[in-house]
Formats: C-alpha cells, structure tokens, sequence
C-alpha cells in the first residue's frame, strides 16, 4: 500500500474502520469462546479484570461507576461472579454497612488465562506478518488511540 504524508481518504477511512471491525470481531469470539468455557459473560468478565488491576477493594458504589452501570446491575454481576467463586465481598472494617468486593485467587487466574489466550494469539499474528519495526510502530499508534479514548472517554 502507498503511503503519503496526505490525511486518508474518506474510502481508506472506511477500509480501516472495516479492518477494526474484523479484528475486533475476531478477538471477542476467541475473548467468548474462553469466556463460554467458564459459563461467565463479558461484562462479567470486564469486571473481574478491572477489579484485578485495581490495587485495593472496591464498594458497590465505584464498581458501578466504573462499569457505567447502575449500583443494581453491578450487585447482579458481583452477585453471579461472587456464587462462580471468583469474587469475595466484605464489611469494611471501619464501617460494616459498607461492603467491598475483591478478586479471589480463582478470578485472578480466570483472567490471566483469558488474557494469555489473547496474549498469545496476538502475538502469533505479529510474529507471522510483521517485522519487527511494524510491531512497535503498531504498538505505538495502539497507545495513541488508547491515550486518547481514555482521556477523552470515547465510547
């Protein structure tokens, strides 16, 4: 494919929003097929890999927050996940009323090996098509885009 320094074309834009959707596609039916296995949803599962990466516990309150979900829809899928073993609630210390959910060790391990499954794919797919160059340029066009639906929360 020729390159320029010339912003895309309206037709490239479609073609690379088409390329999106195929590889987002792919990635969550191997992210369904691991998912499948364990009997658990993606928002499910959403959730237990960001109460995996959060240091310390969470309320019922921030959970819904974070998930943009009501405080109702985040105790149903702390409820299931809690039943499935991969979540534990808890009183806070300084206040009973307040309950604070945490990553068991069986949670913790689910999404490590959801998350090496896709680990593994993508890297197979960089080994076998790209150098190492595109590798890194792909990782640093990634990080952009990520940089900025983060600060800007696009959805």
């Amino acid at each position: 494919m020729e390159t320029n320094s010339a912003e895309l074309t309206h037709e490239q834009i479609e073609r690379l929003a088409e390329i999106l959707f195929y590889l987002q596609r792919n990635l969550v039916l191997t992210l369904s097929e691991g998912l499948g296995k364990k009997q658990i949803s993606f928002p499910q599962f959403f959730l237990l890999a960001h109460i995996k990466g959060t240091p310390c516990p969470l309320t019922m309150s921030e959970i819904a927050e974070r998930m943009q979900h009501t405080t109702a829809a985040a105790t149903g899928l702390v409820d299931r996940l809690e039943n499935l073993g991969y979540l534990q609630r808890a009183s806070a210390e300084n206040d009973r009323r307040k309950v604070l959910v945490v990553i068991t060790s069986k949670g913790t391990d689910l999404v490590n090996e959801i998350q090496q499954e896709i680990t593994g794919k993508v890297s197979r797919l960089c080994s076998s098509i790209l150098t190492p160059e595109q590798q890194h340029s792909w990782l640093e066009i990634y990080e952009k885009i990520y940089k900025y639906c983060s600060e800007q929360s696009c959805h």
